[in-house]
């Protein structure tokens, strides 16, 4: 049973008791990340959650990661498009120690100068690292085809001219003005009752923020292609169509087809492309869902002389599910492991806690395992077959990293 509460200032807490367990995850989820930037101040959501991390007034870097370790517990964090994340998992009775750590680093960070240049050189490597993976890189290069200006295509990690700006001052002024008690949720899962809920509260109950000035306009899907010339062994391609916002009504449609298509060894793409042709060690599609829109994006890396033939395969593969639909064995077997999976991460406590926290963020309702399953089986072979007609049309983007940044002939 999840148990809600909203504090006087606006935070939200949710709180999921499991008694079978001896561990809590608990993590502070914030609605702002690389979307809520600018051009000028790209990548600060990301940079921000790395200096939480670099010491506060009572503690210094090592002395928090010390803080987890001497406690046998766990701490990170992660920013995306549209929200910031920090979570410790820890044994149950170390609960309110760990609260009171996270909270530390929320409210009592430092940013000294010193350690802002320590970290700058790290995301620095960061983006080094990012770019000597152009598995990688792709898909942010398609988000930028699709999105083009819009903030939705940003990078994350943001650039090294944008991080060589930000300073102490600058981190405090985002902070305070994004994130606003109305936009933080603190997820709690694991052996915890709801009484933790007053601690939480004690902590985070009464602190105030900023306005947020930004107005986000709602992003167009644009059909560009772009390609990067780049010294690799392999031509790595990305095809963007688009797709469903998070809590569409149809999103367990869209959810059954993509994992039809590309998101298991039994999709069509991978036995297509992979077992059959031999033409890719990777391949794959996934659905990502966002506040207002989505994109259904498909994958596939292979050296650049078979670049043309990928295309093709993909092509046909999707001209294929749009002409004949999926079978009743495909519909099946996807619904059972999307079942399996569900119920397999509610074996976690960490995945209980994300869970949770997202669905309060961003949706702001919590669905019950029995209602999500009704859901996922109440879906039918003509429902998946319609979607598959309306995502893949002939509307969509390309990016692609290769050797000779070339693209294939038939786009």
């Amino acid at each position: 049973m999840i148990k809600k509460y909203t504090c006087q200032n606006g935070v939200r807490v949710v709180l999921e008791n499991i008694p079978t367990v001896r561990s809590v995850a608990i993590g502070i989820w914030i609605g702002t990340g690389s979307r809520n930037e600018t051009v000028a101040n790209n990548g600060i959501s990301h940079f921000l959650e790395h200096m939480f991390f670099k010491g506060t007034k009572t503690r210094s870097a090592l002395e928090i990661a010390e803080a987890f370790d001497s406690i046998g517990g766990q701490v990170n964090a992660f920013t995306s498009k549209e929200y910031t994340c920090y979570y410790a998992k820890v044994l149950d009775n170390h609960s309110q120690f760990a609260l009171e750590v996270l909270a530390d680093m929320f409210f009592n960070s430092t940013f000294v100068e010193e350690e802002l240049v320590k970290e700058k050189n790290v995301v620095y490597e960061e983006i080094k690292m990012y770019e000597d993976t152009p598995d990688d890189i792709v898909h942010d290069l398609l988000s930028k085809a699709i999105y083009e200006e819009h903030s939705l295509g940003y990078p994350i990690l943001g650039t090294e001219e944008t991080l060589s700006t930000f300073t102490g001052n600058t981190l405090k002024e985002y902070m305070h003005n994004m994130y606003t008690p109305e936009h933080v949720v603190i997820s709690i899962a694991g052996n915890i009752d709801e009484s933790f809920i007053k601690e939480v509260e004690k902590l985070f109950g009464s602190y105030e923020g900023g306005k947020r000035t930004k107005v986000e306009e709602k992003p167009v899907f644009h059909m560009n292609q772009i390609a990067r010339k780049k010294d690799t062994e392999q031509a790595h391609l990305c095809l963007g169509y688009e797709g469903l916002k998070v809590g569409h009504e149809d999103i367990y449609s869209l959810i059954i087809l993509n994992n039809i298509l590309g998101g298991s060894m039994s999709s069509r793409l991978f036995q297509e492309v992979r077992e059959k042709r031999g033409l890719s060690y990777s391949v794959f599609s996934y659905h990502s869902a966002f506040e207002d829109t989505g994109i259904v994006t498909v994958y596939g890396g292979t050296g650049a002389k078979q670049l043309d033939v990928l295309y093709e395969t993909i092509q046909e593969t999707l001209a294929n599910l749009k002409k004949d639909g999926i079978t009743d064995k495909e519909l099946s077997n996807s619904k059972e492991q999307l079942k399996g999976s569900l119920m397999l991460s509610l074996e976690s406590t960490n995945s209980r806690m994300s869970r949770n926290g997202k669905n309060e963020l961003v949706l702001g309702r919590h669905r019950s395992l029995d209602d999500m399953v009704e859901q996922i089986d109440n879906v039918s072979k003509g429902s998946v077959n319609e979607m598959a007609t309306r995502i893949f049309t002939d509307d969509f983007s390309v990016s692609l990293i290769s050797p000779d940044g070339v693209l294939p002939k038939s786009l």
